[in-house]
């Protein structure tokens, strides 16, 4: 039972600023003393210490790292280490620092709220793109939990602090779609294993750039954080390093340089549909954190250019949008499916392709 409850970790998909490391706060006084580790991965080249530390913890700093080096709280393989340790493969880094305490409690705010489904045990949601989904470093307020708090503030049986009810998964920021949230703890729980034991049924909308050789097709590759790059994920060379996940594509639309696809994800890791399409060579549109907030395909001509930066003003984010979801009612038992609308950007970027597609085939064809 223990290892399963330990494996539901993975139901949330596409976490925010999500580490692959273990934490644990401890308040004392007015100080947050947070314990952080990390693994070196088999094939980690010789690299400072605080430097490989920069790379692979988020919400830090090199004097952060440097003053706890300093303080003899940082260990490797359970022996201090400076900053200037050479980190080798396989290395276990603990780090212990400590941080201003913050109050990281829920309070409802009134926030729209698209508000799909409700019973008692559920809601479905419909979060716009730019709307953080819970708390946290950076974002302590704001958030889609918040509006939920909010919403259900006459409920007395919701906590919004309370674990065990509240979000079942998780998208991007700057990704829009669908989401279910649980009321109640027996809600929660069987949601989850349904998400645990991929029973649930998600597609995604997305823009990619470049035109997908096949009509469809499966990318299997696990996903881990990009060594290069703390705010990136990746495919992994090394299959025994990251999470599995497997991602199910279809092209629903050709448009010159760029592709209408849909995504059904089998599994749900941080950015992984982010990650896969730029793993075959696609990467989505106007996608900031991956490079898709450039010119990757077409012509040098000016006009070109500027329609482009168009489609970027058009849908100011990511091309992805989490269009279906499909479960079992965790009280009745019954089938559930949601189908969203497209939002306005998206839309009206696509329909700028369209009409660029089809005036380049007109042109062709002249």
């Amino acid at each position: 039972m223990k290892d399963t409850l330990n494996d539901m970790v993975d139901i949330f998909d596409d976490f925010e600023d999500i580490d692959n490391l273990e934490t644990d706060g401890i308040e004392v006084e007015e100080t947050l003393f947070r314990e952080a580790r990390v693994t070196a991965d088999r094939g980690q080249a010789p690299i400072r210490l605080d430097k490989f530390l920069i790379d692979h913890l988020a919400n830090t700093s090199r004097s952060k790292i440097q003053q706890a080096a300093d303080a003899g709280a940082i260990t490797v393989n359970g022996k201090v280490a400076k900053s200037n340790y050479k980190v080798k493969p396989g290395d276990e880094i603990v780090i212990t620092y400590s941080t201003p305490a913050y109050d990281n409690s829920i309070v409802p705010e009134e926030i729209p709220l698209d508000v799909v489904y409700e019973d008692e045990s559920l809601m479905v949601v419909n979060k716009p793109a730019g709307l953080v989904v819970h708390p946290g470093c950076g974002n302590t307020h704001g958030t889609l939990i918040n509006a939920v708090a909010w919403h259900l503030k006459d409920n007395p049986d919701f906590d919004p602090n309370d674990p065990q009810v509240g979000l079942v998964h998780r998208i991007d920021k700057n990704t829009s779609g669908l989401l279910v949230i649980a009321k109640t703890a027996s809600a929660k729980a069987h949601l989850g294993m349904q998400f645990f034991n991929k029973t649930t049924k998600r597609t995604y909308n997305a823009v990619v750039w470049g035109a997908i050789k096949d009509n469809e097709g499966t990318i299997v590759g696990n996903i881990t954080r990009n060594p290069r790059n703390r705010l990136q994920m990746c495919v992994s060379p090394d299959d025994s390093v990251g999470k599995h996940a497997v991602t199910h594509y279809r092209v629903l639309e050709r448009l010159s340089y760029v592709t209408l696809v849909e995504c059904n994800l089998e599994t749900g890791r941080t950015h992984q549909i982010r990650v896969h399409m730029k793993h075959i060579g696609h990467i989505l549109f106007n996608d900031d954190v991956y490079g898709g907030d450039e010119i990757l395909r077409g012509t040098n001509f000016s006009k070109y250019s500027q329609f482009v930066r168009n489609c970027f003003k058009q849908c100011p984010r990511q091309a992805l949008h989490a269009k279906t979801l499909g479960f079992i009612h965790p009280v009745t038992g019954e089938e559930m499916y949601f189908d969203s609308e497209l939002p306005v950007d998206f839309v009206t970027m696509v329909d700028s392709w369209r009409r660029y597609s089809g005036a380049s085939a007109a042109y062709m064809n002249e």
